[in-house]
């Protein structure tokens, strides 16, 4: 049976990329990770996915979320660097 890490590991993406896309979608976190492994498999995935992270960053900074916004930008800057999108 797989565990929780061994999913993440496989996906290619890091829980805080998951978590990204599990609140952009509003969907729990497998079905993030699940979503994130097939996009950045596709031809225009990888573009989706940074564009999630982003509209995450948009939606704390409106909230005010100081310390989200700093986190997804890290989140943001790991991901272009891992992926081509």
């Amino acid at each position: 049976m797989l565990t929780w890490t061994d999913c993440v590991e496989l996906s290619e993406l890091t829980e805080d990329e998951i978590d990204a896309i599990a609140q952009h979608e509003h969907v729990p976190e497998m079905i993030a990770l699940e979503m994130g492994n097939y996009l950045i498999h596709t031809h225009t995935g990888e573009k989706r996915v940074k564009a999630m992270i982003r509209d995450d960053i948009r939606l704390a900074e409106e909230e005010g979320r100081s310390e989200r916004v700093a986190m997804l930008k890290m989140v943001l800057k790991h991901y272009v660097e891992h992926h081509r999108g």
